[in-house]
């Protein structure tokens, strides 16, 4: 998620590294080829590089890292699969081989953290569920980083805050602006009168971009604080369970999308908030602008719901939507929908939920709520693995697809476009299975989200300068601190 990727780029180093312009820079790798047939890709390691424990990054840690992060199988492994060995020949050279051809695997290495294998050994608990590998570390790393980022873990108490400290053997330390921050203190609140008072006494710099309007404009009234905007790679998504009544029959999902008032969602946003633009953020390579798209339309939305098999027995099928209660402005969408719905005769129950309990509830088909309402950032900018991170069946007991759409016909396309190394058919193929999605109607598509912040006058920070990666815009080198 958006706080334990922004940790991930901040403590650990990778391969290669995102840019502005969605493209890759050297980083670890000074260097790599790839063979003529596309499945052998050679990284040269630079030297010199230290882990927070002053030892050196090797290219056995990259290949242990790899190895761990196949083997447990959660958080970003999915990025970095379809290979079919990681091997280090000498210390500063890693050699992978993938299984076929894939226009993705260069960008996904943005997602490789680089593990200490000699810390996290020594910390590896011998009772775990990874046979001879223990716990992997996982206990201690909860708390604890083995990393050789720009900065480490100073204190990490869960769910209060997580205090990160510069690390000045840092390889790339001509990074750092000239007044990068000492400390970075990342703290686990939303709530909207907490961030207030915290900007008013000085003890925040830079808001969370989870606030309401209302509560923007408060801070923005606050002396000495600007609220910043940014386009982002982030959409706001209804997503509507499809093997859960009544939601399970395509007309009465599409009943809904064209009952949904779009333009009263986006008025309810910081103003020059855009309707999505098709099942992905407009942003992404890829993403094609000409799929359809739907709009309110009442007389639409009624000839949809009248084949519902459903449609003589809608009280006996009440709606859940549950909102995150850390995102309280959500509520308001969720009230908004239920207006909507009410307008067809569909009963609707608005459920607050903290996001902890979604994550659980969307594990399992069975628990799973009819609607969750969900940003979700693409974790690469194309708009390929943003439609596998939510569609394909791979994602389905995630809380990145509470849809289970579960559709091997759609999987296929999608593995198929996703190997596909010439970027224009890939993009083609990309087009193609949008087309398919929209026509599926297994969410709703509310908006890309223009992401604010209340910033105070004497930080400098640019998130356009940076990469629109998930985690990325708070990367700490970046963002420059002038107290007054």
């Amino acid at each position: 998620d958006y706080a334990s990727s922004t940790a991930l780029v901040n403590l650990y180093d990778t391969l290669i590294f995102p840019n502005a312009e969605a493209g890759l820079d050297p980083w670890v790798a000074e260097t790599w080829d790839v063979s003529d047939d596309g499945l052998t890709y050679t990284f040269n390691l630079r030297k010199g590089v230290k882990f927070h424990d002053g030892s050196e990054l090797l290219a056995s840690d990259v290949v242990y890292s790899y190895n761990r992060l196949k083997t447990i199988g959660e958080g970003y492994a999915y990025l970095v699969s379809g290979i079919t060995s990681v091997e280090a020949p000498d210390d500063y050279t890693v050699v992978f081989t993938l299984e076929q051809p894939s226009g993705l695997f260069a960008p996904s290495l943005v997602r490789l953290y680089i593990l200490n294998e000699d810390q996290v050994r020594a910390n590896t608990l011998a009772e775990g569920a990874y046979g001879a590998e223990g716990d992997y570390g996982k206990e201690w790393l909860l708390t604890h980083d083995a990393g050789s980022g720009p900065y480490t873990i100073i204190e990490f108490p869960l769910e209060e805050y997580c205090m990160l400290g510069k690390f000045e053997d840092w390889w790339a330390a001509d990074k750092f602006v000239a007044n990068a921050p000492d400390r970075a203190k990342f703290i686990g609140t939303t709530e909207g009168a907490t961030v207030r008072s915290m900007m008013s006494t000085g003890e925040l710099e830079i808001s969370d971009q989870w606030q309401t309007v209302e509560a923007y404009q408060a801070l923005e009234a606050i002396e000495g604080v600007r609220i910043q905007s940014s386009s982002s790679i982030t959409s706001f998504y209804y997503m509507v369970h499809t093997r859960r009544a009544p939601t399970d029959d395509i007309h009465c999902r599409k009943a809904m999308a064209y009952a949904f008032d779009y333009e009263a969602a986006v008025a309810l946003e910081w103003p020059g908030t855009p309707v999505m633009d098709g099942a992905v953020p407009a942003s992404l390579g890829g993403h094609d602008p000409n799929v359809m798209t739907y709009e309110r339309d009442l007389d639409k939305a009624r000839e949809e719901l009248a084949q519902c098999q459903y449609a003589d027995a809608l009280d006996d099928y009440p709606i859940e939507v549950h909102w995150i209660s850390e995102v309280p402005h959500e509520e308001k969408f969720a009230l908004l929908f239920q207006a909507n719905m009410a307008e067809l005769g569909m009963t609707v129950e608005v459920v607050q939920t903290p996001w902890l309990s979604v994550v659980e509830e969307t594990a399992m088909e069975e628990s799973s709520p009819h609607i969750i309402t969900v940003y979700v950032s693409a974790a690469l900018p194309e708009a390929g693995l943003m439609i596998k991170d939510r569609y394909h069946s791979s994602t389905a007991a995630t809380w990145q697809q509470n849809e289970w759409l579960l559709d091997p016909e759609l999987d296929a396309a999608l593995d198929d476009a996703l190997a596909t190394a010439d970027q224009t058919e890939r993009f083609a193929k990309y087009a193609a299975l949008e087309a398919q999605i929209m026509e599926l109607s297994p969410s709703l598509f509310l908006y890309d989200q223009l992401e604010q912040h209340a910033v105070v006058d004497y930080v400098d920070w640019n998130p356009d300068e940076l990469s629109p990666l998930m985690g990325y815009w708070f990367w700490l080198p970046a963002i420059g601190v002038n107290p007054p």
